[in-house]
This record gives structure tokens, sequence and C-alpha cells, in this order.
């Protein structure tokens, strides 16, 4: 007979849970749920079913595939909808399918272009009779191939921001024919030094900044804009990739942000508007499961959603590690932290002795160095697309480099499948956006959350289960200085936390050679490494997860900020001010990123010059000026304002005050000292005895002296260490505009050595302060450590925050003595009725005024540079 009778539907189990013990699983399946997957599984169906965006965090080696695709099954069973499971790359979707149908979990994989795939395959999705293992570039797509999706399970989903931003960021290169005339378009939205530096400046001299284009100029120009796009989309200049996405944001340019580079243009909205992504937004849930989420909202600006719930991690896990890694700081060892040259030869060396190697890299420009000055031709080199289908072609090989560029997870190799990881330079700048946030505006806090995945995942390649090992090596000045901050160390996994401190203590104090035997110590895994390996075990009792500063506000402000850029998207300009005075009120609080709130303000002045342009009745006017001055106060100390010079904003902002608040909060206290003649003792004497304090190398004499000269320059407060041992020896504070703390080393010897101990100190003392005073960190604030060494050690350049400036005891001395002349011609002029005005140019006449001895005491940055 050839027709076939009706299918009975398949019969389905109360749960996930329950249904994993009917399912045709192969004999080399787990024969079991393990207790803490029953657990999640539990939890899912009985607090989240009826959520619309649900979040899961399971660990690597936790069986997060096997919950996902329970879950998956029993819903395709239980509502007879069709289920997609996302994954990053081909080679994980295809090892995913791999995994469920051992599970016995009905799949289909949907990968490659969408007109080849099979249609009795694509039929069976369809009808929900099997779950399609895909990747994300099918659902975020200007045509989705999976768009019928009851359930998405949505896997590493930490990494998936690039996937689902991609149908609406368009991307113009330098060598792409429209870079020119859309620079033309955009010039009256930039500083006009910015735009003459991408015109005419270098490469190599410019090739990390990113400027924002003002948003007011933006919208302003959203018609020349489209009209220059669309003249070079029918000419193809522009990519293929960039012409599908300005068939999305074509009618959306004014909502877009701008952001230029030497490089490249990027135009985007600031978070993808994934409620006008039927694929995306019509599904009854969407699942997001990752091994590291994080706590600080950037899952919701990842994937513009409002609100995601959380399953939490589960007990026993938040502590349970995969593998031992042993982290190499060689920029540390005392040989090669002097020595850059020395430092490449190691690594290649290094490289050449495992013969194979993950090497992950966060831009091109990276990687072809690597390859051609640092991989040696002993061994053959894998790029991305060699890999993308096939990883066993590398994992199998006996030799080889696989060299990835801003790929930090989707890529298991345990075992003797690899052994050595090298991550170079900080995963922080996977596009203009990312390198704004972090290197313009100042505000790494809003990208920590992505940073310390990518590091944590990109370390964890090559340890995939519990008895797995490998070495993991850590090269550039913005990683190591990262990885090797306490704060950033108390956000991880306790267990990475352990292996990273031990590997920084372990770095310090030893050469190259040292290094090398710790290396090959760590590979014999023998009863020499396991008394090692005890020790750090044991060291997980000393640490605890602690989310980092500003996560709390950070969450509570993601809403508000997706609220805001969907009103922006939907062109209700006035819903979206009101949106981003919420973000604003949310980031409030002693902790909050007063950087990301500068970036708000700014926003929402430009969306309140939108608004005056539409309705000049000056209402509008009023709370874009009042906005302008607020982003400004919050911005101080950073650059990216520059481009209020633009023509566009010129118009919108008000008229910069000629007096520097900072200057003005100086002067005042200035003028009150004087006026009410706070030297009980005199004048004279007291500043004699405060000058001889900063001549001395007594700490007893040196720090009283400091705390005293802070005073007299105009601060509103000053502290000393209050006898505690890990408090700044004095902190300066100019209301909540500026605080200025000080670590003094003035009993150090000149021919001593500045050591990364004392630096890490002094980069916690502005934060120390904030937590004894409950107020926030301005965001201009400077840390200073005053020390008369002739030699910084290479790893405390480092570790050292950005924050931080090395002050010489003669330069102290120099401020100070402009600081008398300057009060003596106020006090010469003292009255009553002495004006803040006649303070200020009495100091500014002796370069005493903070606008004018702040750059000299920052003028040495100890950071590392790039």
């Amino acid at each position: 007979m050839a027709f076939k009778a009706p299918s009975k539907q398949q019969p389905n189990a109360r749960d996930p849970e329950q249904l994993y013990r009917a399912l045709p699983r192969a004999n080399d399946a787990p024969k079991a749920l393990w207790a803490h997957q029953a657990d999640v599984l539990r939890r899912w169906h009985q607090e989240h079913l009826g959520s619309s965006d649900v979040a899961l965090e399971l660990p690597t080696g936790a069986g997060k595939t096997l919950v996902a695709g329970l879950i998956g099954e029993w819903w395709r069973r239980e509502y007879s909808q069709p289920v997609a499971y996302l994954c990053p790359t081909r080679q994980l979707a295809q090892q995913t399918a791999g995994n469920l149908r051992q599970y016995g979990v009905a799949t289909e994989l949907l990968t490659g272009k969408a007109k080849l795939w099979d249609r009795a395959a694509r039929a069976r999705y369809d009808a929900g009779e099997a779950v399609a293992v895909s990747v994300y570039s099918h659902v975020f797509n200007s045509n989705p191939a999976i768009d019928r999706a009851g359930l998405l399970l949505l896997d590493d989903a930490h990494a998936a921001e690039g996937f689902v931003l991609s149908p609406w960021r368009l991307v113009i290169d330098r060598d792409d024919l429209a870079f020119f005339p859309v620079i033309d378009v955009l010039e009256q939205s930039l500083d006009p030094l910015v735009a003459e530096r991408i015109r005419h400046g270098t490469d190599e001299q410019r090739a990390h900044d990113a400027y924002l284009a003002a948003p007011f100029g933006v919208s302003s120009a959203a018609g020349a804009l489209e009209t220059v796009l669309h003249d070079a989309d029918s000419r193809s200049a522009i990519s293929r990739d960039a012409h599908y996405a300005f068939g999305r944001i074509r009618s959306h340019l004014a909502a877009c942000m701008a952001y230029v580079s030497y490089q490249k243009i990027e135009i985007r909205p600031l978070i993808a508007p994934t409620s006008t992504h039927p694929a995306f937004d019509v599904p009854r849930q969407r699942l997001y499961m990752s091994a590291t989420l994080g706590r600080g909202g950037e899952l919701e600006r990842s994937f513009g959603r409002r609100q995601i719930d959380r399953i939490p991690i589960p007990e026993g896990w938040d502590r349970r590690g995969t593998g031992r890694r042993l982290f190499c700081f060689p920029s540390f060892t005392s040989d090669l932290s002097k020595n850059p040259a020395a430092l490449e030869a190691w690594s290649t060396r290094t490289l050449d002795r495992f013969a194979k190697s993950t090497v992950l890299t966060p831009d091109n420009r990276t990687a072809d160095h690597l390859e051609s000055n640092v991989l040696s031709d002993a061994n053959p080199v894998l790029r991305a697309s060699d890999i993308e289908d096939d990883l066993d072609r590398f994992a199998s090989a006996a030799t080889g480099h696989l060299l990835l560029t801003n790929r930090y997870d989707g890529i298991d190799l345990p075992d003797d499948a690899c052994r050595l990881v090298v991550m170079v330079g900080l995963p922080a700048r996977g596009d203009l956006q990312e390198r704004f946030f972090h290197d313009s505006l100042g505000a790494p806090e809003v990208l920590q959350e992505r940073i310390r995945a990518r590091v944590v995942q990109g370390a964890g390649r090559a340890t995939r289960h519990e008895g797995d090992y490998a070495v993991v090596v850590l090269l550039g000045d913005d990683l190591t200085k990262f990885c090797s901050r306490r704060e950033v160390q108390a956000a991880m996994h306790p267990d990475v936390h352990s292996e990273l401190r031990f590997g920084f203590e372990n770095s310090l104090n030893i050469d190259s050679d040292e290094m090398d035997d710790n290396i090959e110590l760590f590979l014999k895994q023998d009863a020499e490494w396991k008394s090692v390996e005890e020790v750090l075990v044991a060291s997980l009792d000393e640490v605890q997860s602690v989310d980092p500063a500003g996560s709390v506000e950070l969450l509570r402000s993601a809403r508000h900020e997706v609220e805001a850029c969907d009103a922006i998207w939907e062109g209700d300009v006035e819903h979206a001010l009101d949106r981003a005075h919420a973000v604003i009120e949310a980031l409030r609080g002693g902790k909050a990123p007063q950087r990301f709130a500068a970036f708000w303000h700014y926003l929402a002045a430009s969306w309140a010059s939108r608004l005056n342009a539409a309705e000049p009745d000056g209402t509008f006017r009023a709370v874009s000026e009042e906005h302008y001055r607020k982003a400004r106060k919050a911005g101080r100390g950073t650059t990216w304002l520059t481009h209020l010079a633009s023509l566009a904003d010129r118009s919108a902002a008000p008229d910069v005050a000629t007096i520097d608040p900072i200057d003005e909060t100086a002067a005042n206290n200035i003028r009150l000292l004087v006026v009410d003649d706070k030297f009980p003792d005199g004048f004279e004497n007291h500043t004699s005895r405060v000058r001889a304090g900063l001549l001395s190398r007594a700490k007893v004499d040196y720090e009283p002296a400091l705390v005293e000269m802070g005073r007299l320059l105009g601060a509103s407060d000053t502290v000393g260490d209050r006898g505690a041992t890990a408090a700044p020896d004095a902190v300066w504070e100019f209301g909540d505009l500026l605080w200025v703390s000080w670590e003094a080393k003035s009993e150090a010897e000149v021919t001593s050595e500045l050591g990364a101990k004392d630096v890490r100190q002094a980069g916690g003392h502005l934060r120390y302060h904030r937590d004894h005073v409950a107020r926030p960190i301005p965001s201009s604030s400077i840390g200073l450590i005053v020390a008369p060494h002739e030699r910084i050690h290479n790893a405390s350049r480092a570790v050292a925050e950005d924050h931080l400036h090395l002050v010489r005891p003669a330069g102290v001395v120099e401020i100070y003595d402009r600081l008398l002349r300057g009060l003596r011609d106020v006090r010469s002029r003292a009255s009553a009725d002495l004006s803040v005005g006649e303070v200020l140019r009495c100091m500014e006449l002796h370069a005493a005024a903070p606008s004018q001895w702040i750059p000299l005491l920052t003028s040495e940055r100890l950071a590392a540079t790039d």
C-alpha cells in the first residue's frame, strides 16, 4: 500500500524532567539527569513557563545542552510549535545537533545557505516534529530563514551581541567608495579637527580612536545621509552586508548613532530594535543560555529586551571549576618586563615548544602582526575559515596554531587537542561603539561583563572537563592590566579568580627561565604539581565572587535604556527623552558609572534639541542646555565631548561658562579661608610649617602637610589615612566635581623601584574613600603617587589603573610655592566683599588654580599605553 496512515501525536511527559526517561537515547548518552539539571528543569517548568524571556546560567561541563534540548523537545510536543536551537557557529551547531540526537531529541540540522536546505528537514521543523539546530544569522537576517519558532533556544548568549545587531549595523570601510561622501555629510556633526584627522591622518597614529558624530547633527542630516547611501548602494559602492543593513535602517537614520574612525564608519542603533524583528519577537519564549551571564544588564542591552528573568546558577556549581589553567604573565618577569623584543622571542619559543596552540586576538591587526612576527614557520597556522565546518582539522592534527580574531567561544579543544591558549590584547574593541565606550567615553564598567566573559571563555577553550588542564599565556599591556586588577578578579568565577591571583603572584619576581620551569612542572601533572594543586584548591575558601561596582545601577537602568532606544527608533522623541531621564535617575548611586550617565545626559540633550527644532518655544531649549551642562560635568576628564565644537551642536549647546566649576569651587573655599583668617597661629608660620613638611622625607611630617596643602588649594574637604593601613594618605575633595587621592612614598630611596603592590593599593584609594563617605566618585577624579623612584617595574605600569599618575616630590613643592604666592596676593586684597572672581584671578596669575595645577600633577600617567 502506497499511503501511510496519519501519524499519532507523540505522547508527552508532564514536564521535561520526566520526558528524559521516555526518550530513545543512545547507549552512550547519560543514563539519568544530574540533580542540578533536574532542579533547573523543574524551576523553569514551575516558575517560567509563561515568561517571554528567561535566562539560565550553567557553567561549562554542567550539561546545559541536555537541559535546553529537553526544554525544546517538551515544548514542541506540548504546544505543537516549531522550536529552534541557535548557536554562534556552524561548527558548534553540528556538535550540538549530534549531542541532541544522542539524547533522543528529534533534531534537524539547518545550517549553510537556506536555499540548499533539505526541504524535508525544513518541513519537519516547520511542522513542529523536530527541533531545528541552526545559527544566529538565520534569525538575525534581513530575510530570516528561521522565522516561525514558538520557542527560541539561544546558546552562548553572552557572545551574541554582534549577531543580534547585524541586520541594523551598516559598516563602511575606508576602501569603500562611499567612505568620503558619507564623511562629507557627517562633517557638520564632527569636531572640525576630528574631520580633518579622519581625512588626512594616518592609520598608525589613530589606530583605535573612535568618535561619536553628534546625534542632533546626524538626525538633522538624515535626509542627505539617506541620499548619499542610496546613491552608493545603487553603484555597489558599499558592501553586500551594508546593502542589507541599509534596507533596514534607511527610514530610521535619524534614530541611529554614527561612529567614525580612520578605518571605518559605523551607522547603527544604540541598542538593536529587536521588538521590530518578528523572527525574534514573535516566539512565545526566548531562552538564553550561557556559562557567564553577568549581573549588570548586558544581556538586556545585547538582545534589546526590557526584562529577562533569570534562573540562578545551581547550588554548588557557583564554585565548581572546569579543569585547571595555569595563567602566565610573561611581561611581568624580571627580564622580559624590560625588553619587548625578548618578550616576543620568548613567545615564539613557547609556541614552538608546544607545537599546538590556540591564539586569540581582538582584531585583525594584532592577528596579522602575530602571524608575521611571532608565529614561526615551524607549524602551520589555521584561521577561523579553516575550521568553520570541521574543527577536527585542527583538533586531531599533531601540530598547528589556531589563530582567531574576536572569537572567544564556540571552540572545544579538550585534553591533548590543545594544551596552550595564548590571549593577546584586551577583548574590548569588537566594534566602534565598544571602542567609543571603552576608550573615548572612559566607561569600561558598561563593557565589564562582556570583557570578563570573553576572557573567561577564551581562557577555557582548552579545559573542557574537570580533569583537563592547559597553560594560558596573557600578552598585551591592556589585557594583563585588566586581569591583574583585584576587582576584576573578584567578579569572576571563584576558580578563575584563584587561578589568576596565583598566576599573577607567580609571574612576579622571577625570570623567564623560572617561568619555563613552572610551565614544565605544570604540564607533568605529577606529585610535585599535586602539592601546588592542593594549595590552589584550599585557596578557593578565601575567594568570593563579588559583582563589580555599578552592577546594580547598570541593571536598573538597562530596562529604561531599551525603552528609550525603542522609542527613538519609532520616532517618538518625546517618549525617548522621558525614558532617558529614567536612565539617568537609575544611574544615580554610590557606585554608578558617572561617565555612562554623562553619555545619557548628552543623548537627552540631543533629543531635547530635536524637539526644540520642531517647536522652538524655548521649553525644550532649556531642557537641552541643562543636560549639556550635566554631560560636561559628569564627563570631565575625558575627551569625547570635544565634538561639542561641531557646527551641529553649537546651535544647541549652551555657551560654555568662562569659569571652570572646579576653579570656582576652589576660589570660593580660598575666599572663605582668607576672609575668615583660618590660620590660628598666623599665616606665615602655618604655611612655612606645611612647606617644611613637604620637604621632609618622614611620613609623620609629609602626610599631614599633604592633607593641609589640599585645604590651602581650595578643597572643600581634606582627610588623612585615619590610621588605616589601606587608606589613602590624603584625599582632597572639591565638592562632587573632583577627588584627588594620594599615596605618599616620601621615605623611599631614589634608587629603589616602584613596585606593583604599591600601585595596586593606590589604584583602590578612590574606591576606599567612596565606601567610607558613601558617595559616588566624581568621574574626573585622579589618583596620585608621589615618589622619588628612578625605576618603575613594568608590572607596576601593567596593573596601574587609568586614573593613576606619578608625581615627583619636587613637583609638589613647586605647586605649593605657586599657591603661596597666590594666597599672599589674595590676602593683600582681603575684605568682606572680596569676590570669587577676584580670588580666582589672583590664583590664575600665579598658575595656582586647579585647571592649571591638575595638568602638572597628571603629566606622567602610570598605566601602560597601547
